[in-house]
């Protein structure tokens, strides 16, 4: 009697065990990845052209299609000041340039600031910024990282691959992921490299561990492709099913 209910007891323990394993499988993989977009609010952006138009398009495209999966599951989030009147810069501004992104003027943060508050509030595990170029003349898509963190070669991995899924469904010309540091854009700097970076991707303001910028088409030689609303919604799709397929693979 003692040998069976010790043996009944370490059946009910090991079985005890493994229904808490597959809860806690099944919770992990109920969990949501949070993604944050950024389009640009830029509208200074050429003649007959509106950077901000294009590429909230091409985010909202993105954020609208629902990829079937069974190992991930999204819960997305747009940040964007434009129209907004207590941030300075709300509608243009460069991503690299003090005055225009970490400088408080008459007591107002910048456009780009207000957005990098709202998406660090949502603790996202990604973060895609979506731009045009501009006196380029290529009609082509470039990829964005930030240098010298941590997440700096898998970041290189999702541009890269999100950079391929954008020209093999658009025959745009794909030329590659870059790091922020080499634009020799105006004046902002990172904190903790001394290197020129883009505001929105830098780790000390930036909380998501992927951070991407995309550079898509050139306001002059992509201009009628990019203001068709039914290539903004190609674009977007192709991102985000090429995001899903990065994430389950991870």
């Amino acid at each position: 009697m003692i040998r069976f209910t010790c043996l009944t007891l370490s059946f009910i323990l090991c079985f005890s065990g493994t229904v808490r394993n597959e809860k806690k499988d099944a919770n992990a993989a109920k969990k949501k990845i949070t993604v944050v977009w950024q389009p640009s609010h830029q509208t200074d952006t050429g003649v007959d052209f509106s950077e901000a138009e294009t590429c909230n398009g091409i985010a909202t495209a993105a954020m609208k299609l629902t990829v079937p999966s069974g190992k991930v599951k999204l819960k997305e989030y747009k940040v964007w000041s434009l129209g907004r009147t207590d941030v300075h810069h709300a509608d243009s501004g460069s991503n690299t340039k003090i005055a225009h992104t970490a400088a408080v003027v008459d007591g107002k943060i910048s456009g780009y600031a207000y957005e990098l508050k709202e998406a660090d509030e949502k603790h996202p595990e990604v973060f895609i910024a979506v731009h045009n170029n501009g006196g380029t003349r290529r009609h082509a898509v470039w990829g964005y990282v930030h240098y010298g963190d941590t997440y700096e070669p898998v970041n290189r991995d999702l541009a890269a691959r999100l950079v391929k899924a954008i020209c093999t469904a658009t025959g745009m010309e794909d030329r590659g992921v870059l790091v922020d540091s080499t634009t020799g854009r105006n004046d902002y700097r990172c904190a903790s490299t001394g290197k020129l970076s883009f505001y929105s991707l830098d780790e000390n303001v930036n909380t998501a561990p992927y951070r991407v910028l995309l550079e898509i088409g050139d306001n002059a030689a992509s201009h009628e492709f990019l203001k068709n609303s039914a290539n903004q919604k190609i674009i977007g799709e192709a991102i985000k099913k090429e995001l899903v397929k990065w994430l389950e693979e991870r």
